[in-house]
C-alpha cells in the first residue's frame, strides 16, 4: 500500500513552476569601475581599562563593580564551600566595606570574569592584603610570584585545597 502511494505522488503530484533566480540586491557595476578597495571599519571605542566604585564581595578573590564580575589578579582564595572559604570572603568584605575600589582591567578572562588588579583609595593592593592576612595564596602562574613573600608560613597547609587546585590536581582530590 505504501509503494502505491509513493507512485501516485510521483506521477500525480501538482507541478511547481520553475524557480526564478532572485534579483540582485544592488545593481552591478561595470567591470572597469570595480576595484579591490575595502573600506576600513570605523575604529572601535577603546576598551574600558579601569573601573572605580563600591564593590560587592562574592568570595575571597571575586568582587563586582558596576555589575561586572572581577577576579582579583594573581591570587587564589578558597571557594566558599571549602575550609576557610567564608572567613576569606569576610576578610575581603572588611577591607572593602565603605571604600571605593579601583580595578585596573587586564586583557584575560577567567570563567566569564574580568581579571583586574584592585586597589583601595589609599593605594593598598587588595591581593597583597588578602595574602598578608593569610586568606589567599599567591598564584605564581598568574602573578609571577609577586605576592609569595607576603604568604604566612603555614598558609599553604591551612588553605591546602587552593594549593592543590594551583597544581592542577583538584579532580583527584574531589574523588576522595
Amino acid at each position: 500500500m505504501r509503494l502505491f502511494r509513493i507512485i501516485l505522488r510521483l506521477f500525480f503530484a501538482p507541478r511547481r513552476p520553475p524557480r526564478r533566480p532572485a534579483p540582485p540586491l544592488a545593481p552591478q557595476l561595470p567591470r572597469e569601475m570595480r576595484t579591490g578597495v575595502v573600506w576600513p571599519a570605523p575604529p572601535a571605542p577603546p576598551p574600558q581599562t579601569e573601573l572605580r566604585g563600591p564593590c560587592w564581595v562574592i568570595d575571597g578573590d571575586t568582587i563586582i563593580i558596576d555589575k561586572i564580575r572581577i577576579r582579583i589578579a594573581g591570587i587564589d582564595a578558597p571557594e566558599l564551600e571549602h575550609p576557610f572559604g567564608k572567613q576569606s570572603k569576610w576578610a575581603l568584605v572588611k577591607l572593602c566595606k565603605g571604600q571605593v575600589v579601583t580595578a585596573r582591567i587586564k586583557p584575560e578572562l577567567s570563567y566569564d570574569r574580568m581579571v583586574a588588579e584592585c586597589f583601595l583609595p589609599d593605594g593598598r593592593d587588595l591581593a597583597a592584603e588578602m595574602v598578608r592576612a593569610g586568606m589567599a595564596l599567591d598564584w605564581p602562574k598568574f602573578s609571577g610570584g609577586k605576592y609569595r613573600h607576603l604568604e604566612l608560613a603555614d598558609a599553604r597547609k591551612k588553605l591546602w585545597r587552593a594549593a592543590v587546585r594551583q597544581r592542577g590536581m583538584m579532580g583527584a582530590v574531589e574523588k576522595l
